[in-house]
């Protein structure tokens, strides 16, 4: 990516927004494919505290990719003279700044979609966990997008972002119904 003078902004919106409406179309379908048809084949907990068991099971997933994030910045660490001696000595370099980025954003977005995952099924169980099912397979993907479209841009990463963050964002919306209708 170039610098700020080299980027078309115009072009750079209009990349987000079909990348976001690709991922919304992405979520909605793996949402609704989800949760009609994993219920046939996985029987999900039906009581508050095996549902938060269940969840806590499922978000272990997410939790590996803060633990791959992490991974990336001490491997690109280990390798560069210029970023050995941790961030407390200096500005990352080039090599260890995207990877800086994702391990940050990775865990903002881990953060927000385990607890939202738990509020939720402290609200919901059964065929409802097929939701936090599917929001933890897209957050893989969404993670996978995101870091491989960093380097290139906002547009490029966009894809990611939005998978990332949707899914979350419809169960925490769900959650909040939920809690409205007790």
């Amino acid at each position: 990516m170039g610098t700020t003078q080299d980027i078309d902004l115009k072009k750079e919106v209009h990349g987000i927004r079909t990348a976001a409406v690709k991922a919304l179309l992405l979520t909605a379908a793996c949402f609704a494919a989800g949760y009609l048809m994993l219920p046939k084949y996985v029987l999900f907990p039906t009581t508050t505290f095996d549902a938060l068991v269940f969840t806590l099971r499922v978000d272990l997933f997410v939790l590996l990719w803060v633990v791959v994030a992490v991974g990336l910045v001490s491997h690109a660490r280990r390798q560069s003279t210029a970023d050995i001696r941790g961030a407390a000595f200096g500005v990352p370099s080039d090599s260890i700044r995207v990877k800086i980025a994702f391990l940050q954003n990775t865990l903002e977005q881990a953060f927000v979609a385990i607890g939202t995952h738990l509020v939720f099924s402290t609200l919901l169980a059964g065929a409802a966990l097929s939701l936090v099912v599917v929001a933890t397979a897209l957050f893989a993907v969404g993670r996978v997008t995101f870091y491989r479209g960093y380097p290139h841009g906002a547009a490029a990463r966009a894809f990611g972002m939005v998978t990332t963050v949707i899914p979350t964002i419809v169960i925490l919306a769900l959650s909040l119904v939920s809690l409205a209708w007790l």
